[in-house]
């Protein structure tokens, strides 16, 4: 493998849209769940909905732009102008409400107008998605892996601790933003950020000099990640596909309501879960930078296995505190849910980074964009639309309800069972790794 070095422009990259584009993420993860709950109707089965079409939106836009970018021999405009309008379309989040809904449709109906207003949500998601994953799952995923070379586990542990400093920027800092302004405060601030960073990018995004354009077939280059030859001469890659994809899963029956149980089950206010998470995502960037150095050089197949460990104890152990320590002094809650939160986001964190190197070191560097696409199905299309429909049923099965104030409809509150669920969904995991571990793969 050809040695690249990390000069200062490109670490000054990584990490601005690294990072811009996790707290863009992070907004969509965390509080457009929360604005559709909080604001329009306290409905988990509309978050899920969302979720699920999120990935999908998300999946093939990046298997599409992924070729482009291959075949135009581009990742620079496909990055600072899906970030650019990436942006742009967060913004107009700022302008999406209930009452907006009444005026624009002339309708009174409370139903009506939530409904309509839902559907507003989910399609501009959409939308704001497709250009989202244009630029990031697609450009800048191959951006990384064409410039990183023998480094990739330096960069992508320091990329891995990304989404939870993004989470302690949004959780944190951007929870006053929408204590002081609202969401759509934190909407056009967030949105503005990225929009300046797209068209930062026109100058300081530079594409690796061996980055030409492709003459390829436009159907070939599609399906080429679908090939029975592909999977079976890159058989290593699609175990590691796999294992992102139960992983994936697994973290998606509980990610989407996480706050919301902070919220509704354990009756955290928006002080308390925001001093829980930022401990949690605080420690957790520290002890994930800090191993990050370290596996470079290391087996990092035996660390998968070891750290898959670490993330379903993680699990367990938050479904047992807070299935047992519920109704407590909140105070002790906080501090046991802080701790075992921090070994879940910790052991989440690893095995995403490792799986995230191993898989750009094993994509054959010709075909990167090509194969973003199949990544994109195993890392977001199936854990997206799986997940969050089996955290759904968990949900409601648990007939923890309450009467949602502002329509008088049942609303589910998230229970501790979605974590003891997704330990057990992760359990999977050691069946690609082991296969991975015993060798004789390409």
């Amino acid at each position: 493998m050809k040695n690249h070095s990390l000069g200062g422009r490109l670490w000054f990259v990584l990490i601005l849209f690294g990072l811009v584009g996790q707290i863009a993420w992070s907004v969509e993860n965390i509080y457009f769940n929360l604005f559709i709950y909080n604001t329009i109707s306290k409905s988990t089965s509309s978050v899920t909905l969302m979720v699920q079409l999120s990935g999908i939106v998300a999946t093939f836009t990046t298997l599409i732009a992924g070729i482009l970018s291959d075949k135009l021999g581009n990742r620079k405009y496909f990055i600072s102008l899906g970030y650019l309008f990436w942006g742009l379309l967060t913004l107009s989040f700022a302008f999406v409400s209930k009452e907006n809904t009444s005026n624009w449709f002339g309708i009174s109906d409370e139903s009506q107008i939530i409904t309509l207003t839902i559907a507003i949500v989910i399609t501009l998601d959409c939308i704001m998605t497709a250009f989202g994953s244009t630029a990031n799952d697609a450009a800048f995923n191959a951006f990384v892996t064409d410039n990183t070379g023998n480094v990739r586990s330096l960069a992508e542990g320091v990329l891995s601790a990304m989404p939870l400093i993004a989470m302690l920027i949004v959780a944190g800092g951007f929870g006053m933003i929408v204590t002081a302004f609202g969401y759509p405060g934190l909407f056009v601030g967030v949105g503005t950020l990225m929009s300046l960073s797209g068209i930062l990018g026109l100058w300081v995004i530079q594409d690796h000099p061996n980055l030409t354009k492709q003459n390829s077939n436009f159907i070939g280059d599609l399906l080429y990640g679908f090939k029975l030859s592909v999977i079976l001469n890159h058989k290593r890659l699609y175990l590691y596909f796999l294992a992102m994809g139960i992983y994936g899963i697994a973290s998606q029956i509980y990610m989407p309501y996480l706050i919301i149980f902070m919220q509704e089950y354990l009756s955290f206010n928006a002080i308390q879960y925001s001093i829980v998470l930022a401990c949690v995502i605080l420690g957790a960037s520290f002890i994930t930078i800090f191993l990050g150095k370290q596996f470079d050089g290391k087996n990092k197949d035996k660390l998968l296995i070891q750290y898959s460990f670490l993330y379903i104890l993680g699990m367990i152990s938050l479904y047992i505190v807070s299935k047992f320590l519920k109704g407590y002094d909140t105070n002790l809650v906080m501090i046991f849910v802080g701790f075992t939160s921090l070994i879940l986001i910790t052991g989440f964190v690893l095995v995403l980074a490792l799986l995230g190197a191993q898989i750009r070191d094993f994509t054959p560097i010709e075909n990167t964009g090509k194969l973003q696409g199949i990544r994109m199905i195993f890392f977001v299309l199936i854990p997206m639309f799986i997940g969050p429909m089996i955290g759904q049923k968990i949900n409601e099965s648990t007939n923890l309800t309450y009467i949602d104030p502002t329509n008088g409809s049942i609303a589910h509150v998230p229970s501790p069972e979605i974590f003891i669920t997704g330990a057990v969904f992760c359990l999977l995991i050691f069946y690609p790794l082991t296969l991975i571990r015993k060798g004789n793969l390409n």
